[in-house]
């Protein structure tokens, strides 16, 4: 079903994009080149590669990020996201995307987490409107290029905004299904797919345990197949309509999520909701919740050193390729 690799965001920290600039930055961060190791190493079928990394570099090395893609059997993906000004292009991470050998480029449509759309206000509406117009001019040109364009729900969108943004942007313009973020947005991660599913072209493999709140529950990362992402369910709706995806492995951020869906205001700007499903969705939480007393706060919350941090990443990763692999094998 799933062609399982890495993307970098699962281990935002060991590869020097988390904290970079400030105090706290990883003092010998990876970097692409200790990821792709990584990568080759767990023996991942797919690499997603984050676009700025690309920027800069020379043609040899676009060529030798391609040929070790290619010699190690890993489908490569692109990954950027709107930067929201204007006259905003994609035609460079186009070209590094032709040059490293990819055809699908991910990209997050806003800077919106947490489903909290109410808190940006009328900004909320100008990104939106961004996002299509950007869409539907640059579509077209990737498609001349041979590069489909992949959508991501972000915390920010439900699926089926999703669909109907990409099959207004043209037939080269899908979905990338995070499988953690529907709890973002208040949406079952079931009924994203079945809603979703004859438009998703990658999938990023991601899990979350609950901490329950007065106003909603936090979002916690762990290892991908520990917490309430139902997967079985996933596949099966999945393969109905793909024989095979790629698939990156991303733990969530080392912040936990506050999804503060009990409160009125949350909701401003979102379509309804069927109450059964949002049930359906606080079910699968409170299923493996974490229990009061129970320690939930990631090493970098706590202020733990370096070497901590990046050791939990890893770990994670570690734990969530065995998990997927059990799975594969249908023994999980």
């Amino acid at each position: 079903m799933f062609r399982v690799g890495l993307n970098p965001y699962g281990l935002s920290y060991a590869v020097g994009l988390q904290g970079a600039g400030t105090p706290r930055e990883n003092p010998l961060p990876i970097g692409l080149d200790g990821f792709m190791h990584i990568a080759e190493e767990v023996g991942a079928r797919c690499l997603e590669i984050h676009a700025p990394w690309l920027e800069g570099q020379s043609g040899p090395t676009l060529d030798r990020i391609r040929d070790e893609c290619a010699s190690h059997g890993m489908t490569p993906i692109v990954s950027t996201g709107l930067k929201h000004q204007p006259g905003e292009t994609l035609r460079t991470v186009v070209a590094h995307a032709r040059a490293v050998g990819a055809t699908v480029v991910r990209l997050g449509l806003t800077p919106v987490l947490e489903g909290s759309r109410a808190a940006w206000g009328a900004r909320w509406n100008t990104m939106v409107a961004h996002a299509r117009s950007t869409l539907a001019r640059e579509a077209p040109r990737a498609s001349d290029a041979g590069i489909t364009i992949a959508i991501e729900d972000h915390q920010d969108f439900g699926s089926e905004e999703l669909v109907a943004m990409a099959e207004a942007a043209g037939p080269n313009v899908g979905l990338v299904f995070d499988t953690g973020n529907p709890f973002a947005v208040g949406e079952d991660p079931v009924a994203f797919a079945q809603r979703a599913a004859h438009r998703v072209l990658h999938v990023h493999l991601k899990d979350y345990r609950a901490e329950f709140t007065d106003e909603g529950y936090r979002l916690v990362r762990c290892a991908v197949g520990d917490g309430a992402v139902p997967f079985w369910d996933l596949a099966r709706v999945l393969s109905a309509h793909h024989e095979e995806l790629t698939a990156s492995i991303e733990p969530g951020a080392l912040e936990s999520r506050h999804i503060r869906l009990f409160t009125p205001r949350w909701w401003d700007g979102y379509p309804h909701r069927d109450a059964s499903e949002l049930g359906t969705a606080i079910g699968r939480l409170q299923a493996t919740r974490i229990a009061p007393g129970e320690t939930c706060r990631t090493p970098w919350e706590s202020e733990a050193p370096p070497d901590e941090i990046v050791e939990y990443e890893l770990a994670q990763v570690r734990r969530s390729i065995q998990n997927m692999k059990a799975f594969d094998r249908g023994t999980a």
